[in-house]
């Protein structure tokens, strides 16, 4: 059980900055989601408007870079922040718009270099690949890449363990802190690994894999938790094992929405401490 808060006493505060997902599985909603669940105040910056489902992406819109800008600059100044975290940032000009901003924000930012859906559709303008790499993994505190996006942006192709090791050394070059190292897409195995490391100090993060479809948001998911553990106090590795807790539990939890694939649950611990751990969900 978390501690009780003094009355009238602000939680943490942690900014998202992505785009939204019409679906409430990914995007700025699973963030927000993510974010109240671990008892942090959630506040949000729109980058891209999406028409989306559990069958895919219809359609995008990103929102210039003017109004980005406007809406972080409106947030941080008055309210202020502990941790920030990106998402879909669609296009080279939003991305170095958004790499500029973190760079002046004394806070810890996660960054997850979101180039794809669930279902393989862009987010990310290839002409933009550059501009995360020389402009936005820099500023990251922490970098969360999937193999498909550790592909996109280093060229290598992880199929193992000591692969996804090429790959975040591969990553640290580019500037971040830390890099996480996404496993859950490596083929067979009954573990989801991920690998966070500075280079240094490494930290293989196992979970049971387990065997639902429903799965959309869990890269939105992962990097917001690790934001709001930061926005908390804790330490990166520290961080990262409470977000991969957190997120192992959200994937178990997941449900079936729509004909597709269905969000994973972000309130499985309410639920857990409402209905108990044997109770139905879904």
């Amino acid at each position: 059980m978390r501690p009780p808060r003094e009355p009238g006493l602000a939680p943490p505060r942690v900014l998202t900055v992505a785009g939204s997902d019409s679906g409430g599985g990914a995007g700025i909603q699973a963030d927000l989601k993510t974010m109240l669940a671990l008892g942090t105040h959630g506040m949000s910056v729109l980058t891209a408007v999406t028409a989306q489902n559990s069958l895919g992406v219809q359609g995008a819109w990103e929102l210039p870079v003017q109004a980005v800008r406007a809406q972080y600059r409106s947030v941080v100044d008055d309210i202020g922040v502990q941790a920030v975290k990106t998402g879909m940032l669609a296009s080279a000009e939003l991305v170095e718009a958004v790499a500029e901003l973190l760079a002046g924000t004394d806070a810890p930012a996660v960054v997850d270099p979101v180039g794809v859906s669930k279902h393989g559709d862009a987010l990310l303008a290839a002409s933009a690949l550059d501009s995360v790499r020389t402009k936005l993994l820099p500023v990251a505190t922490v970098a969360t890449p999937n193999l498909d996006e550790v592909t996109q942006l280093t060229g290598l192709r992880v199929e193992s363990e000591d692969g996804m090791r090429r790959a975040a050394a591969a990553l640290l070059a580019y500037g971040p802190r830390w890099v996480v190292v996404k496993g859950g897409h490596l083929p067979g195995g009954h573990e989801a690994v991920d690998l966070l490391t500075d280079g240094s100090d490494e930290h293989w993060l196992r979970s049971a894999r387990h065997g639902s479809r429903h799965t959309h948001g869990t890269g939105c998911t992962l990097a917001s938790a690790i934001a709001a553990e930061l926005a908390k106090g804790k330490a990166v590795p520290e961080a990262a094992r409470a977000a991969k807790e957190y997120v192992t539990g959200a994937i178990a939890a997941g449900f079936a929405l729509g004909d597709g694939i269905g969000p994973v649950d972000h309130a499985w611990r309410l639920r857990d401490a409402t209905e108990g751990p044997g109770a139905r969900r879904g």
